[in-house]
């Protein structure tokens, strides 16, 4: 594990090296660079450079006190991919990730050759926003751990996911620190993608998983990029990358090799 100190905060992150053109992959809400080790694994193979970071309150990187925004986070990671001379990377962002690659984009409109969002919720559909002020306020009771347990499996998975893999990924969201998961849920909540009107240049893909309703408003995102690409995976749910690597890997790949990046 390698790390950088930002400010006195150690960022964690896994550097595959080499001098293929780069990709930086950027994991959900209380989870780490571990939920993307398929794509790690295959974008490596291929020749690419790829960077995974562990985002500050999360995995190996430290969690200090204080507000857990989805700026925050997209500094954190414009930083670190200029301390590591990672020039013109395709961003890679899963669910919470996904709403972080987006606010760099728009934030940094030079920094990436692409973006790609997978099943995330960067325009909140109407009944999910209703819902959220409840979710955080049980997250801060003392019911936490069941409460995000509970979120989680209810939410994100769908009933031919791997019901190990499910478990297991439970275990590891459910060990992250009480004040993180709240304010990065707050950060989440409070995140307005209208600001990013006009402000993104990069090719865009958004990969939805196969579930019920829509993690994001489609016409609402595709308002705000015109030039977005759209994807779809079979039989998996919010962790496709995961459940179905060879599908978003493929679909990453064609999405990249049409926009020759």
């Amino acid at each position: 594990m390698k790390t950088l100190d930002r400010d006195g905060t150690k960022l964690a992150y896994h550097d595959s090296g080499g001098a293929g053109r780069p990709i930086a992959l950027i994991h959900g809400w209380c989870c780490d660079r571990s939920f993307f080790e398929p794509q790690l694994e295959h974008f490596a193979k291929a020749g690419r450079r790829v960077i995974a970071f562990d985002l500050r309150g999360h995995g190996a990187s430290a969690a200090p006190e204080g507000r857990y925004g989805m700026d925050t986070f997209a500094d954190d990671v414009a930083w670190g991919l200029e301390k590591l001379g990672v020039r013109h990377p395709v961003v890679i962002g899963h669910s919470m990730g996904g709403i972080i690659a987006f606010e760099l984009a728009a934030r940094y409109p030079d920094l990436p050759s692409a973006i790609v969002m997978l099943d995330s919720s960067v325009v909140r559909p109407a009944a999910s926003a209703a819902a959220v002020d409840g979710i955080i306020r049980a997250l801060a009771g003392p019911d936490r751990v069941k409460t995000m347990r509970d979120y989680v499996n209810a939410a994100l998975f769908i009933p031919t996911d791997d019901p190990v893999r499910r478990t297991q990924l439970l275990d590891n969201m459910a060990s992250a620190q009480p004040h993180v998961v709240v304010s990065a849920m707050e950060g989440m909540r409070d995140y307005d993608p209208q600001r990013a009107r006009g402000k993104i240049k990069a090719p865009s893909l958004y990969i939805a998983a196969d579930e019920p309703g829509p993690r994001s408003d489609m016409a609402a995102l595709r308002d705000l990029l015109p030039q977005l690409a759209f994807g779809q995976t079979v039989g998996s749910g919010h962790f496709c990358q995961l459940e179905v690597p060879d599908q978003v890997n493929a679909m990453i790949g064609r999405f990249l090799q049409i926009q020759s990046v």
